[in-house]
């Protein structure tokens, strides 16, 4: 019994020494376990964190692009090339949000590429912007003349018209100027035996006139051209009608755009040497009414001399 105790000591110390030594393994495994698990967190996360913000440097990158766009198409430059980058730097973040073998090295390089275009381009804008800065500028200038000579071409415009107005005044003028002149006016009224009687100046009774001689003069005037003229005669009884009869003579003729009627016209061979002419009007049976009458003489649209005479 004695010879056997030493050998179970023996045997529980050796078991003792293992299990020591396994439990010793055991947790250097396990502490080995543990630190491989926190470098691959440690590495995972790292990654995360490298893809996040690579994400979001090409999402900067997108913005910036649209805004080139934006503004290169506004200044009127060709926006194609920068369409075609735009659609590369969509495929590179879809293939980024895939996640599968991603080389951010890789990305690192693209991203560097496409903000050496943007900076590029930035240069590109500049110089739109100074062309499009010399283009406003010409075509302010050209603006600018073109209202001058707008300007200039109402201006003359205006002048023409003024030249044309004052000519045509002169031109009124001297027609004016040039129309006949009938002056010194007298009315005699005539009975059926041919006796006259002056009505210019004394009244004369309706039953002893039978016609109307009527003399006036026509004076020199150096620009009337000397040529047949028509004149037109209208005697106006007491109440301003008229005396016509167009079966006996009388008509019509225009007055500054209006039609009048005229009692009697004749034909005048003017010699511009003061001229002394006669007409006589026979209105027939009809009797002059009582009152003062006036006689108006028109000649070529202008009325050129006036006189009267009275009925009792």
């Amino acid at each position: 019994m004695e010879n056997n105790k030493p050998r179970a000591n023996g045997a529980l110390v050796a078991a003792l020494v293992i299990m020591t030594i396994l439990a010793g393994v055991s947790s250097y495994l396990l502490y080995e376990q543990k630190e491989v698990g926190k470098n691959q967190e440690a590495t995972i996360a790292t990654r995360v964190e490298e893809l996040a913000t690579t994400r979001t440097r090409l999402d900067s990158i997108s913005t910036a692009l649209d805004a080139k766009i934006a503004e290169v198409q506004k200044l009127g430059g060709d926006i194609t090339d920068l369409q075609r980058v735009k659609e590369q730097l969509e495929r590179d973040k879809a293939t980024l949000r895939k996640g599968q073998r991603i080389s951010i090295a890789k990305y690192e390089a693209k991203i560097k590429q496409y903000e050496a275009y943007l900076v590029e381009k930035d240069t590109l804008i500049a110089q739109l912007r100074t062309e499009n800065q010399v283009l406003l500028t010409n075509n302010q200038t050209l603006t600018d003349a073109n209202t001058t000579l707008q300007t200039e071409k109402q201006s003359l415009q205006d002048s023409v018209t003024n030249i044309a107005t004052v000519n045509k005044d002169l031109s009124e003028k001297v027609t004016r100027a040039a129309a006949l002149k009938a002056q010194n006016v007298r009315v005699f009224a005539l009975n059926s035996r041919g006796k006259q009687r002056d009505a210019t100046e004394d009244q004369v009774k309706s039953k002893r006139v039978d016609k109307l001689k009527v003399v006036y003069t026509l004076p020199e005037n150096p620009l009337t051209k000397q040529e047949e003229k028509e004149v037109y005669v209208r005697v106006l009884d007491p109440t301003g009608a008229v005396v016509s009869d167009m079966a006996n003579g009388s008509g019509t003729f225009q007055v500054n755009g209006q039609e009048q009627i005229y009692t009697v016209k004749q034909t005048v061979p003017f010699t511009n040497n003061n001229q002394n002419v006669e007409l006589t009007y026979n209105r027939g049976t009809v009797p002059y009414k009582p009152g003062k009458y006036t006689i108006e003489f028109y000649s070529e649209g202008f009325r050129i001399g006036e006189g009267s005479f009275a009925i009792k």
